[in-house]
């Protein structure tokens, strides 16, 4: 007789080799439609009572209904991987070069499979399970996109679960808190433009250079604040440029791209408005035209007390040790689905050994022992809400 909340060796043996199969074939964002079918394949077997794809991209959303009325229980993985090139020996390495698995997305949707393979054998009594496969959460497009997909609202949730490994946390070891726990940013690129001439005759162009050179040490000395609060943000160059690879031309172009970091969306308007000031200022002195693009936008996560006591539920139910007390500099678009129903994420260590590999390394590997431990949370929080 299989638990409803346990999986059996066969279940972990299937699931690792999902997971390594993920792995080997990572897709980027919004690139992801091998990855959303072999999600699908995999869980057919458990018989869903429906399978929504291609929700906002390549968006897979399982549902697993009970044979009575009551809530709408979400809970979401992500389908991306990153623009890395992966350097582990591990025999399941990526078979794409210059992409990879390196923040755990294969891992938590071996876990969000497991839990459907728990479905699968236990519908829940009442209500649904919505197991969702989101798209590009590497550059915050996806959880927007599916929130704004008309078809989201045929599963839009009364609760919304999620949970991501950390590196920076011993193995095994689960961080649940209410409130703010992953920070808001945004990509901010600042683009200046004048005017290009000869090299020899600088003086008849406009030229970036001295603007560039202020925002380059100004917009980092925005940040404020050494812990995480109300008050704490970050300014980080990623990327600067000017004029063309070429001796005989003075710049009349110029551009720094830099990551906005807040604790709140609140305090990110307030950077951002100073950003925009001083970047305004310096192009106003020099006699540049100046413009502003965004990518990249993280709203904060914020855990809501009643999906966190589900989740703290769970835990205890299962004998899985829990502590308090991370807040992620880290950004995480699960943050927009607080705006449609509460909504908690917790955290999983997966460092093995104090030198382990830390997330978007290209040697991290998800660690397959995590999937039986994820797998039973959720499926533990299905079972105390829905029976």
């Amino acid at each position: 007789m299989h638990r409803p909340t346990a999986l059996d060796p066969n279940d972990l043996d299937r699931l690792t080799v999902l997971r390594r199969s993920l792995h080997r074939h990572p897709e980027l964002s919004g690139e992801e439609d091998g990855t959303a079918a072999a999600i699908t394949a995999f869980l057919a077997d458990t018989a869903p009572d429906d399978v929504m794809t291609g929700l906002g991209g390549h968006g897979v959303a399982v549902v697993y209904r009970g044979a009575e009325p009551g809530p709408t229980l979400l809970l979401r993985a992500e389908l991306d991987a990153l623009l890395i090139t992966e350097v582990t020996e591990v025999p399941h390495r990526s078979v794409h070069e210059g992409i990879g698995h390196h923040c755990g997305h294969d891992g938590h949707m071996a876990i969000l499979a497991g839990v459907g393979v728990l479905l699968g054998r236990h519908r829940p009594t009442r209500g649904r399970v919505v197991l969702l496969f989101q798209p590009a959460e590497e550059n915050a497009v996806g959880a927007a996109a599916v929130l704004a997909d008309p078809a989201f609202e045929q599963v839009r949730p009364d609760l919304a679960l999620a949970l991501h490994n950390l590196s920076s946390l011993p193995f095994g070891q689960v961080v649940l808190d209410e409130g703010v726990v992953n920070c808001a940013s945004r990509g901010l690129r600042v683009i200046l433009q004048g005017e290009p001439t000869h090299a020899s005759a600088p003086e008849g162009g406009v030229s970036p250079a001295s603007a560039l050179a202020r925002l380059l040490t100004s917009l980092p000395a925005l940040a404020r604040g050494d812990g995480i609060d109300a008050d704490y943000r970050l300014v980080t160059v990623a990327h600067a440029v000017l004029g063309e690879q070429a001796f005989g031309v003075a710049p009349g172009h110029g551009e720094l791209w830099a990551t906005l970091r807040t604790m709140t969306d609140a305090g990110m308007d307030a950077l951002r408005a100073d950003v925009e000031r001083l970047a305004l200022g310096a192009a106003d002195e020099h006699g540049l035209r100046v413009t502003f693009e965004e990518s990249d936008v993280f709203h904060h996560c914020e855990n809501h007390p009643e999906a966190v006591a589900l989740l703290r539920g769970a835990l205890d139910r299962e004998g899985v040790a829990h502590t308090t007390g991370v807040l992620e500099r880290g950004s995480e678009d699960f943050g927009l689905f607080r705006t449609v129903a509460p909504s908690a994420m917790f955290f999983i260590g997966s460092q093995r050994k104090p030198d382990s590999p830390a997330l978007h390394h290209p040697d991290f590997d998800f660690p397959d022992e995590l999937i039986g431990t994820g797998t039973r949370v959720f499926a533990r929080a299905v079972r105390d809400l829905l029976g």
